[in-house]
């Protein structure tokens, strides 16, 4: 039931919420240098570290869309010994400091890892400090968003119409193409975008694991926080145009969840 008139004790910390969240992006907005902002924002730097964000954060939720929603899908609809122990694996990302995700990287897909020394001699892959383990150390971080989303719509969404695809012939996996997928889409949706937004805005693992170079490694975040140490009207500057791109994002895909929901 909807209230029109909610109660003081609930409204105050609502209100001192809503300002803790909105009240920093107030003040990027107000000591953004808007006057010089053109100058800035058409720097070459500025673009080669956008269209690096870009390319990686869409091609981190490419790989986080191919082994994420089975992997759901999985925790949602099987049985397993160690299921509550995967889930846990699945979701420790969110709360594991992204540094110490990203030296886990480099422990395992490093030169001298353990699955990285593998690749490095039997294939000529290296992953560290090039624009793949950007791609990598963003999908690492990001999945879990995914994983998340899609398990909570798959469990939300009734079984019996993938049971009664069953009965009609179609194999578990034409039932989970043809009936599951179209009917979770939304959530799916919803999901990659949240990936997207969390690997478009990474810095730990990627600082650490990828390195700082640019035109190879320096994503928009990592720009940021180089020019936040020389020049703070640039960092400033180039914040905005992440807090532009993913409000862009956001708005741009509400629509099409809530009519899909619908």
């Amino acid at each position: 039931m909807r209230s029109r008139v909610p109660p003081l004790p609930l409204l105050l910390p609502a209100l001192f919420a809503l300002a803790f969240l909105v009240l920093p992006l107030v003040g990027l907005l107000v000591r953004a240098p808007w006057r010089d902002l053109p100058h800035r924002l058409t720097s070459a730097e500025v673009w080669q570290a956008l269209r690096l964000s870009l390319f990686t954060a869409t091609a981190a939720t490419a790989v986080v869309l191919v082994l994420g929603v089975p992997l759901a899908w999985l925790l949602a609809r099987t049985e397993f010994p160690g299921r509550r122990l995967v889930r846990a694996l699945v979701t420790l990302p969110l709360v594991l400091p992204p540094v110490v995700g990203g030296v886990a990287l480099l422990l395992a897909l490093g030169r001298n890892g353990v699955v990285g020394r593998w690749l490095d001699s039997a294939f000529g892959i290296t992953l560290p400090f090039t624009t793949a383990g950007v791609v990598v150390a963003e999908a690492f971080v990001a999945m879990p968003f995914l994983v998340i989303s899609v398990e909570g719509t798959l469990r939300a969404a009734d079984s019996r119409y993938e049971e009664a695809a069953a009965t009609l012939g179609a194999s578990r996996f034409t039932a989970f193409r043809r009936v599951t997928l179209p009917m979770i889409a939304p959530g799916v949706a919803a999901g990659a975008v949240l990936a997207w937004a969390r690997a478009l805005g990474e810095f730990g693992a990627t600082i650490t694991f990828a390195g700082n170079f640019p035109g190879r490694t320096q994503t928009m975040p990592l720009a940021v926080y180089l020019a936040l140490q020389n020049d703070p009207e640039a960092a400033i500057a180039l914040s905005l145009v992440l807090l532009a791109v993913s409000v862009a994002v956001l708005a741009g895909l509400r629509d099409r969840w809530t009519a899909a929901a619908s």
